[in-house]
């Protein structure tokens, strides 16, 4: 379920930050922002039903998450295919996010 949580955060982050960026750097309408700006505020609603008990860890994991999103964004949505040190670099995001949350914790 927490995977699926960081993913659907993940698509309303980048995709209301997507939207913004379209109304104020690419001239669109003001409703892009807004619409943007509403579904960001989705996303902070959403960060609050994972399971993990401190809000700086699972904010600090979802960094990494959002990384690998970000770049497969990148690759689908603006047509820019990553290249080795993006891929390498999204695994190294992947490893730090797994070891974060689900390394053995005593106490």
């Amino acid at each position: 379920m927490s995977a699926f949580i960081f993913f659907i955060a993940g698509l309303s982050e980048i995709g209301g930050g997507y939207l913004i960026w379209l109304w104020l750097r690419e001239g669109r309408p003001s409703y892009f922002g807004l619409t943007g700006g509403l579904i960001l505020i989705l996303y902070g609603i959403i960060a609050t039903f994972q399971q993990f008990p401190t809000f700086s860890r699972v904010y600090a994991a979802y960094g990494g998450v959002f990384i690998v999103m970000s770049v497969f964004w990148g690759w689908i949505v603006d047509r820019k295919s990553p290249d080795t040190y993006d891929i390498i670099g999204t695994l190294i995001c992947l490893i730090g996010v797994s070891v974060m949350l689900f390394a053995p914790r005593h106490g």
